[in-house]
């Protein structure tokens, strides 16, 4: 008598967390459920559709895309136990109403290195490249790319003070044109790039020093948060910060001293042989992230005053 053919059950799979994202960030939208092959998101399912809310275990929120308005923000009564992310990579000159967000948040997920998911604007990894960075030929001084204008601001002051003393090269708004892919090339013919960020706060440092000036292969010279804050993040000896002189003029004068000692100038590079710059690109690399930190489950706690953090 044949024996009946043994029937092979799979494991019922198990059920993903559901991540709802809110908006696109701005209006940006991106393959979801495609995270790259480093980030193992096998637990989760993004989604965009709203008529899931209920159901889902994260909604990741975008404060610029909901900030003018309480009545952009998902509806209060939610399902007990659903994370709500706030998700922002501007300074907090520019993130207005954040008491909107009032005793709503659980997690915050931002450039800032004490967030709760850390999505820094770029970082360094090993170099195992066996072969030694070659700095880009250069055959011009200092440049500096902008694309908002404002006479008012501490980094146009300080550039206005700058130039007097040594001839700076400007891209963007009101300045020489340049487009996005000529960007790096250009910048890499000169000995120094005006890192300079539009607002000053503790970890903001963004794509104008890992992208800007780091991937073009110049020296930044940078103008942002304190030396100890670019220092957690960066070797000491890879970048000039504008609060080293007393001021622009003897800035100036570093920088042309620099220009006639070649020696000198290269030791801004030497980092290079141990480490590499990588810039964060992708937004949908900052959800995958999201995704590795809810698998470990989060303690659940909300923020009575995100303004009272983010500052």
């Amino acid at each position: 008598m044949m024996k009946p053919k043994e029937i092979q059950l799979s494991a019922p799979e198990e059920p993903k967390l559901i991540i709802l994202l809110w908006t696109w960030p701005f209006g940006m939208q991106f393959p979801l459920n495609k995270c790259p092959n480093n980030f193992d998101a096998s637990g989760c399912f993004y989604t965009d559709n709203r008529s899931l809310f209920t159901s889902a275990n994260v909604v990741i929120i975008h404060h610029r895309d909901v900030c003018s308005s309480r009545n952009l923000l998902p509806p209060i009564l939610r399902p007990p136990g659903q994370y709500w992310v706030w998700f922002n990579m501007e300074s907090p000159t520019h993130s207005p109403n954040l008491d909107f967000m009032d005793n709503l948040i659980n997690l915050t997920m931002s450039y800032r290195s004490d967030s709760d998911i850390f999505n820094p604007y770029g970082y360094l990894e090993e170099n195992k490249s066996n072969n030694n960075f070659t700095i880009p030929e250069k055959s011009q001084l200092v440049c500096w790319a902008i694309s908002n204008w404002n006479p008012d601001s501490k980094r146009v002051q300080y550039y206005e003070e700058l130039k007097k003393y040594i001839p700076i090269t400007v891209y963007g708004q009101q300045h020489i044109p340049i487009d996005g892919e000529s960007l790096i090339k250009t910048i890499s013919k000169y000995k120094f790039y005006l890192t300079f960020e539009n607002s000053l706060h503790k970890d903001y440092i963004t794509e104008k020093l890992w992208h800007n000036a780091l991937t073009s292969g110049t020296v930044p010279i940078v103008l942002g948060p304190p030396r100890e804050n670019y220092e957690r993040f960066l070797p000491p000896e890879s970048f000039i910060h504008v609060e080293d002189f007393p001021s622009a003029m003897e800035l100036a004068t570093y920088l042309l001293e620099l220009d006639k000692d070649n020696q000198r100038y290269q030791q801004y590079f030497r980092w290079r042989s141990k480490l590499q710059p990588v810039r964060s690109t992708s937004v949908l690399k900052s959800f995958c992230m999201a995704c590795k930190a809810f698998k470990k489950a989060p303690p659940y706690r909300t923020l009575p005053s995100l303004s009272s953090w983010f500052q």
